[in-house]
C-alpha cells in the first residue's frame, strides 16, 4: 500500500537538467500545471538557478535540490542551512554516517527533508568494486539504508529495482524517491537500474525523478501528462 497522504500528481518531480534559467523558466512554462514538483541539480544550480527554489514555491511549487552534499560536518550543516531557507522540500546528502547525521541535525524544525543517496543509479557492482567498495550494490544499500533510519533521515533515493526490498525494510517511516525511470520506448541513456513508472509506483517507490524523457520530447507536457496518468493508474 502507497501512504494516502502523497497526492498522485506530486509524486511526479521533473528534473531541470537545463544549461541555465532562462531554458528552466521557459520549460516550466510549457509545464504549467501538469508538473507540481520539480528537481534542481548541479548543472542549474550551478547557472544560477538556486534562485528559482524561492519563486516556484512562491507559485505553489514543490522543489527538490539535489546537491548530494558530502563533506565535513560543519560545512554540510550550513549547507543545509542554506537550503532551507529558499523553502525546498527535498535536499539530497550522500549515505555517508557523518554527513547524514549532520544533515538531519541542521534541518530540524525547518521543514527541509533530507534525502539519503543510496548507491548511484549509474552503478553497478562493477563501478562499486572498481571504487574499492567490498559490498556488491545491493548489499551497500541494504547497509546505508539502515543506517540513514537509525540517524532520523527522512528518506532514500535509490533504484527503483531496490524499491520493494528498502520498503519492506523501513515500511513507511521513509519517504522513496527514484531517479533511473524510463517510460516504455524511452532510451536508458547512462542509467544502468532503470524501470518504468507503473512498476516503480508498484514496487513501492513514493515519488519518481524523471528529466529527459520529459525535457527531450516533443511536447513535454503531454509526456508529463502521460506520466501522471500511468502513476495515477499504478495508484488505483
Amino acid at each position: 500500500m502507497q501512504p494516502s497522504d502523497i497526492a498522485p500528481r506530486d509524486r511526479l518531480i521533473v528534473a531541470l537538467d537545463l544549461p541555465g534559467v532562462a531554458a528552466a523558466e521557459a520549460m516550466i512554462a510549457r509545464l504549467g500545471d501538469s508538473v507540481t514538483f520539480y528537481k534542481i541539480g548541479y548543472q542549474l544550480a550551478y547557472a544560477g538557478g538556486l534562485p528559482l527554489v524561492r519563486q516556484l514555491t512562491g507559485a505553489g511549487k514543490k522543489v527538490f535540490v539535489d546537491l548530494k552534499l558530502h563533506d565535513i560536518g560543519n560545512t554540510v550543516a550550513r549547507g543545509v542551512e542554506s537550503v532551507a531557507a529558499l523553502g525546498a522540500t527535498f535536499l539530497t546528502v550522500h549515505a555517508y554516517p557523518q554527513t547524514m547525521k549532520a544533515a538531519v541535525e541542521a534541518g530540524a524544525g525547518s521543514g527541509l527533508k533530507i534525502l539519503a543517496v543510496t548507491v548511484l543509479t549509474s552503478y553497478d557492482d562493477g563501478d562499486l568494486h572498481a571504487a574499492g567498495y567490498r559490498l556488491g550494490v545491493s548489499d551497500l544499500v541494504e547497509a546505508r539504508a539502515q543506517q540513514a533510519q537509525a540517524l532520523g533521515v527522512d528518506g532514500l533515493v535509490c533504484s527503483p529495482e531496490e524499491a520493494a526490498s528498502l520498503r519492506k525494510m523501513v515500511g513507511h517511516q521513509m519517504v522513496l524517491v527514484t531517479p533511473g525511470i524510463r517510460p516504455a520506448g524511452a532510451t536508458a541513456g547512462d542509467q544502468k537500474r532503470i524501470m518504468t513508472p507503473a512498476r516503480a509506483i508498484s514496487a513501492g517507490a513514493d515519488y519518481l525523478v524523471i528529466g529527459r524523457p520529459v525535457m527531450s520530447a516533443a511536447d513535454p507536457k503531454a509526456a508529463a501528462d502521460a506520466i501522471q496518468a500511468e502513476i495515477a493508474q499504478a495508484l488505483a
